[in-house]
Parts: structure tokens; C-alpha cells; sequence
């Protein structure tokens, strides 16, 4: 047997660098790092050698350039992915919250972090967390609730079964999601003769799992049974490439269909049986149907509160659940009739089964009024004063085409773009699974190097900027073009009217109801500009219509920064959202929310 004598960070660079998709692109497209301690003399020696084969990116924050590969992926529909590095210590725990954002949104992304000595030589290393009772534990232990498979490498042949094993969980349709490979740092540096055939080229085939010919028959008939089905379309749509499955589903049995944050941008909002979204961010005609709906079929979606309004919008007594998922956890929740499968294999068997049966036609008259009340809230304001989210929402999409990608993640934006936003197919990305904030500009970043061809718009509020800012001066650096519309509301708007809605006074969202010395002041255009951006400031909705034309030939990033009015909401649509009002107060408002909150979640439906 042939061997290659190589280092372990050398072999694990090597074979990743052969991991292949079926088109004959690298599966791991490229490294993040940031070197430290732990990664910079056994992996940053390794990554250096394979650099025009393997690339490396430098980041600004652990966290956010790791944002930056889960952007990467999702937009890839998990078909390619990114792998991330850092150093042992603050630089590994820094990824812990990307890993879970990962986790939550079942996205694959390989995470490397440096690790302690394996001879445990020199300990406590620096940065090192000892664990007074057990010798084994590292700060790479938070990673284990918050990865799909997680493993030490503490002897180079580890990585013969670790590097498959992680792979195999990247790919895998139903339990994707990220992997961590703590690498310790004396392992990294150290020799073994490999074999050969390790480094041969393969292939990572996507299966697509057929459904259980007894569910199948079973989710048939209860469709045939119903009267009023909705299908709520998730993001597993997305990832199966079921998208024209579902619409050709939906148009042959007119069945209407709502969407989910990760779901939207499956269909084109023009298809007439699509009536937005259900829930808290709902659509008036979209959480109508939801109402009277008695069949309730999930398309790859895991029901999230938000989608479900905390399980109060699906309030037909004799509604049923029918989900379909790739996974049986998902599937089997509150008590669905569960379809475990490929989306697009289910669709297409149910509907053969369902032969020409179809349905009557849904409420297109609501739809029709909604689409005009929204173009009401979305129009330039004609009278002076700050803008609403809406009117800036209104600005984006009139200057925005089918090849644009708008994105968010928390903050008033996400609740008003699932709302508002008339997504074109392909042309939604929200990370809402786990509403991440400081997402937005990372996540841009990667979603333009999935899809350099797409005019990329990250909509972001000045809470979330804050938060985490510094890839911008990354995408400079390596010329990725993408438009920031940073919306500045001085503070966390949306979460202060969440506080106000509950009977809670105005408290630490605002910087004007925060304790200060000093008074907030933010030059958001000082700042931006520092980092190498482009930079205006719109002092108008017009002017905000202007930039964004301008925006889209540029060769770096442009951030665009307008005031708005942080009271108003989106001014339509939406639904209840359990959020507990506390039972005992001094504040009457707070008494009186929590009797309005005593007699919401009498309606929930409580089947587990």
C-alpha cells in the first residue's frame, strides 16, 4: 500500500480539497479563518500550501465570517458548503453562536477549531478552560448541544474516520446541519503515512429518501377527505428543489399555499394561488385561509411559534396537520399526520395519486384587497417626517428586479419583509430560525459569493449593525458588491414596541430610554465609510430610490443609511405571539395585557 507522509492539518486540507459535488465543484469551497494559538503554525501552514487549490479568507470576527459560510450554504441550498477555523479559546467560543444558528437552520458548515495540547504538555495552555473534575474538557465542549456531529482529533489517524463522518453529515438531507472537528493544536503538526487512496477524488451524492407506501396512501386519503387545505411551504422545499413541485402540486389540485421566513422565495409572489405568509408575520388573506383551513399541510417546514402563531391561526375545530419532512422529528410534531420523505419525491406521488382531484377555489378577492391595502403602506409618504419600514420597504422593491436577492434576520425587518416583501422566485433570504443579530452584513457577503450574478440587498436596522459590522471592511477587501440599507430607528425598535405591547414602559430599547451620560449619537456614515464602504446618507425616501440605482454598478460594498420612525409596526396583517405577560404588576397596562394574555392562550392548540 502507498502512502503519503503528510502532517494531520496537511492531510485534512488535502482530502477536503477532493470532496466533490456531482456537478465536479468542490463540496468545501473555500476556509475561513482567523489564525491564532491552535491554528496558525499546524493548520495556517497546511492551508498556506493548498491555497490556489483550497482558498483561504480572512475574516474580521469568528462569529460573522462563520455567518458568512452558513449565508454561503443556505443560498447553495446545502449542495456546497465552507469550512471555518480559528484559534483555541475566545476565537473557538466566538463560533459557538454561528454553530447554533447552523444547527437551527439544519445548515452544513465545518467548524475547526484549535484545540489544547493532546500531550497535554504545556498545560494550562494559553486561553486553555480547565474543567476542575474532568481532564478531557475543553472550551470546544460548547459546541457539543449546538453541532449535528461533533469529535476531537488527539492522534492524526483520527481524521481517516473523523473527515468522512463529517461529511456524511453535511450531506445528509435529513440531519444536516454543522460539524465540529476540534483539532488539537501538537495533532495538527504532527507526521503519519497516510494512504494513498485517502486522497482519491469523491463524489457526495444528495439521496432523495422515498416516503413509507403506508403513509403515503394514509397523507393521500386525508387529503382526499378534506374541504379547505392550505399548504405552508418551509424551507425544505427549498433545499429538495421542490419548488416547481409544490406549484405544479398546488395548480393542479388548487390548493392555495402560505409560506414560511425560510420558504419564502419558493414560488413567485405573482402565482395567484400564493396568498404570503401565516402567523405572527401573516397576511391578512394568508392567516384567513389559515383560519378556516381543515387540512394544514406542511412542506418541509418544522412549525415554528412564528409560523403557527404560537398554534392559535390554525383555529378551525377540525383541523388536521399533514406533515411532510425529511426528517421524522420534524414530521411527527403536535401530533401531524407525519410523510417522512424527499419533497419533491412526495409531491409528485401524491399527486399522481390525487389523480384530477381538485378543490374549490380559494378567496382571490382577499388576496386582491391585501395587495392593495399594502401598496397603501409600501407608497412614498407625501407630508414630512421620518419614514415608516414600510415606505422603505416600498422603495426597495420598486427598484429592485427578479434577479435581486433582498435578506435579513432580526430586528423589525424580518417581521415586515415576510409581510410586505414580494419575494421573486430565488429571491428571499432570511435567517429566522434562530434571528441572529449581526447576520445581515456577513451573511450579504456570503450569499454574493454564492451568487455573484445577484444585485444582493441587506436590509438592516442600526441595532443589528452595531451588533456586528466589521465583515463590511472584508468585503472591501476582497470586492464582493452588495447594498446595506441601514435603517436607523435609535435603538431596537421593534423589541420596544413588544415591551409596550405587553404593558411594559419604554426601557433600555431606545437609546433615548436607556441610562446615558452621554446622549447617543452614531454616525453611521463616519463609520461605514471608515471600513472603505461606499456611503450616503438618504435624507428621503426619493433620495433612498436614487441610491439604490446607483448602488447597483458598484465594485464594493454601498450602505445606504436613512433615518425611520421606530413606533409604527407594518400596519397590517400578523397574528397573536406568545410572549408570558407577567401575572403580578404595579403598572396597570401590564395588568391589563396579561388579561388579554390569560384569554389568547385558551385558544392554543396544546397537542404535543
Amino acid at each position: 500500500m502507498s502512502t503519503l507522509r503528510l502532517t494531520a492539518a496537511q492531510a485534512m486540507v488535502k482530502w477536503l480539497s477532493v470532496q466533490m459535488t456531482p456537478e465536479g465543484e468542490r463540496f468545501i469551497e473555500g476556509v475561513w479563518a482567523i489564525f491564532g494559538h491552535g491554528n496558525v503554525a499546524g493548520l495556517g501552514e497546511a492551508l498556506h500550501s493548498i491555497k490556489d487549490t483550497l482558498p483561504t479568507w480572512r475574516g474580521h470576527n469568528e462569529q460573522t465570517m462563520a455567518h458568512a459560510a452558513i449565508a454561503y450554504a443556505k443560498t447553495m441550498k446545502r449542495r456546497r458548503a465552507m469550512a471555518v477555523t480559528s484559534s483555541i479559546g475566545p476565537g473557538a467560543t466566538n463560533m459557538v453562536t454561528a454553530a447554533a444558528l447552523a444547527h437551527v437552520n439544519r445548515l452544513p458548515v465545518l467548524f475547526i477549531p484549535g484545540d489544547v495540547f493532546a500531550n497535554r504538555a504545556p498545560d494550562p495552555v494559553l486561553q486553555q478552560i480547565e474543567d476542575f473534575d474532568d481532564a478531557t474538557v475543553s472550551a470546544n465542549d460548547c459546541f457539543r448541544p449546538v453541532v449535528r456531529y461533533f469529535d476531537r482529533i488527539s492522534r492524526p489517524e483520527h481524521i481517516l474516520t473523523a473527515l468522512p463522518r463529517a461529511l456524511r453529515v453535511m450531506t445528509d438531507p435529513a440531519n444536516c446541519g454543522p460539524v465540529c472537528l476540534a483539532f488539537c493544536q501538537d495533532t495538527q503538526a504532527e507526521a503519519y503515512d497516510y494512504p494513498a487512496e485517502f486522497f482519491t477524488p469523491k463524489v457526495w451524492h444528495i439521496r432523495r429518501p422515498e416516503p413509507d407506501a403506508r403513509e403515503l396512501a394514509e397523507a393521500v386519503a386525508a387529503i382526499k377527505a378534506a374541504k379547505t387545505p392550505l399548504i405552508v411551504t418551509g424551507g425544505g422545499v427549498i433545499y429538495s428543489g421542490a419548488e416547481a413541485a409544490v406549484l405544479e402540486f398546488a395548480a393542479k389540485h388548487n390548493i392555495p399555499m402560505v409560506e414560511t421566513q425560510a420558504g419564502k422565495g419558493a414560488v413567485d409572489w405573482e402565482e395567484k394561488l400564493h396568498f404570503g405568509s401565516p402567523g405572527v408575520t401573516g397576511t391578512g388573506c394568508g392567516n384567513q385561509l389559515a383560519a378556516t383551513a381543515d387540512l394544514v399541510i406542511g412542506v418541509g417546514t418544522r412549525f415554528q411559534d412564528f409560523t403557527t402563531g404560537s398554534w392559535t391561526v390554525f383555529s378551525n375545530p377540525n383541523r388536521k396537520l399533514l406533515s411532510i419532512n425529511i426528517h421524522g422529528y420534524d414530521a411527527a410534531k403536535r401530533g401531524a399526520q407525519a410523510l417522512v420523505s424527499d419533497a419533491r419525491v412526495a409531491l409528485e406521488k401524491i399527486s399522481a395519486a390525487l389523480g384530477e382531484h381538485r378543490f374549490a377555489d380559494p378567496d382571490f378577492a382577499a388576496r386582491d384587497q391585501w395587495f392593495q391595502t399594502t401598496d397603501a403602506l409600501m407608497a412614498a409618504p407625501n407630508g414630512a417626517g421620518l419614514p415608516t419600514d414600510a415606505q422603505v420597504i416600498g422603495a426597495v422593491q420598486r427598484n429592485t428586479g427578479k434577479q435581486s436577492i433582498v435578506m435579513c434576520a432580526a430586528g423589525t425587518m424580518p417581521g415586515a419583509l415576510h409581510v410586505l416583501w414580494r419575494a421573486a422566485a430565488g429571491g428571499y433570504h432570511m435567517e429566522y430560525g434562530y434571528s441572529c443579530m449581526g447576520y445581515e452584513i456577513a451573511g450579504a457577503m456570503g450569499i454574493k459569493m454564492a451568487a455573484p450574478d445577484k444585485d444582493v440587498i441587506c436590509m438592516v436596522g442600526d441595532g443589528s449593525y452595531m451588533m456586528a459590522n466589521s465583515e463590511l471592511a472584508t468585503a472591501v477587501m476582497m470586492g464582493i458588491p452588495f447594498t446595506v440599507v441601514l435603517t436607523d430607528n435609535r435603538g431596537y425598535g421593534c423589541i420596544n414596541r413588544l415591551q409596550k405591547g405587553t404593558g411594559g414602559a419604554p426601557f433600555n430599547n431606545l437609546l433615548d430610554d436607556s441610562y446615558h451620560v452621554n446622549p447617543a449619537h452614531i454616525d453611521f456614515v463616519a463609520h461605514a465609510r471608515s471600513m472603505g464602504a461606499k456611503v450616503v446618507k438618504a435624507g428621503s425616501i426619493a433620495q433612498l430610490e436614487t441610491e439604490l440605482q446607483a448602488a447597483k454598478v458598484a465594485r464594493i460594498p454601498t450602505v445606504i443609511v436613512i433615518d425611520t420612525d421606530p413606533m409604527p409596526g407594518t400596519g397590517a396583517g400578523g397574528s397573536w405571539w406568545d410572549v408570558a405577560v407577567p401575572e403580578v404588576s404595579t403598572r396597570r397596562e401590564v395588568n391589563e395585557a396579561r388579561e388579554g394574555y390569560d384569554k389568547a392562550i385558551q385558544r392554543q392548540w396544546l397537542v404535543n
